[in-house]
């Protein structure tokens, strides 16, 4: 299936609504009763998080009664939920705040990112900034673009630096075993620069700006990743896991890198070759 501009037009203001009227107001007003963890003490979920994900899911269903909606809140209720992303005419992923830890904690560092996924291929994908109230997004196979509510777009592009020590890269190092962790800083000299988002939806944002090089995960949840990896990849980038699979949103576990061009991947895969299972 394909989205014409009318729909994405329509996820874009389902999702626009749902931050004016569930995210900002809550934005460095939460109370500690408010705020709830979910698998453990870092993975929170906040009075935000919930409302969001209704308003969405809400809008959406009305928008696109065909449907199937997958929310992050939603399948930490009902993890099978997962499961009919693969066979979907059209998915709907949901994250209504990535970057949860940091909107806790009165960062500015989150968004909100929506994928459309067909029969397990990404189609759409959207990354929403609620405080500047602009976006990145995707239709697959028309390239990547910057949104503002004015009406003007402008296209996106990868970097085009190729030499690994001139490269900035972003990672959550505390995503991989503590084993691990001590290898992998260790190679945080051999680049420019290494940085730690703690949000997805920036880390993608960053790289189809061009200004963030590549991109390494070990946590492969679909509303963190379907949208992000789609829209590097219509900037000119190149996403798979370390073991070669190219990624898609049914593949819920490994390690990934995203960079600039294909040739940065495999030069990346050989210095991270360490950490395939």
């Amino acid at each position: 299936m394909t989205l014409d501009q009318a729909a994405t037009k329509t996820l874009i203001d389902i999702v626009r609504h749902a931050a004016k009227t569930e995210i900002l107001p809550r934005f460095r007003m939460l109370d500690p009763d408010t705020i709830d963890t979910k698998s453990g003490p870092d993975d929170l979920v906040t009075i935000a998080d919930k409302g969001a994900e209704k308003v969405i899911t809400q809008g959406v269903a009305r928008a696109f009664p065909e449907a199937t909606i997958v929310g992050e809140e939603a399948v930490a209720e009902d993890a099978t939920l997962l499961d009919t992303i693969r066979d979907a005419e059209m998915a709907v992923i949901i994250d209504p705040i990535d970057g949860t830890w940091n909107f806790a904690r009165n960062l500015n560092q989150f968004g909100v990112i929506v994928a459309v996924v067909s029969r397990g291929e990404t189609v759409f994908g959207l990354l929403y900034d609620p405080l500047v109230d602009d976006w990145v997004m995707a239709r697959k196979g028309e390239g990547a673009w910057y949104g503002r509510p004015d009406g003007t777009q402008r296209r996106l592009h990868m970097s085009s630096t190729s030499k690994l020590s001139n490269m900035t890269g972003s990672t959550s190092i505390r995503r991989f075993p503590k084993e691990t962790q001590y290898d992998l800083a260790g190679l945080f000299p051999d680049f420019d620069r290494m940085m730690s988002f703690g949000c997805a939806c920036h880390e993608y944002r960053t790289m189809a700006f061009g200004f963030v090089d590549f991109m390494l995960t070990a946590k492969l949840m679909p509303w963190d990743h379907a949208a992000g990896v789609m829209i590097v990849q219509e900037a000119g980038g190149y996403a798979a896991l370390l073991d070669g699979t190219p990624y898609n949103p049914t593949i819920h576990q490994g390690r990934m890198i995203a960079a600039n061009s294909k040739d940065s991947w495999e030069a990346l895969r050989e210095k991270f070759d360490f950490l395939i299972d």
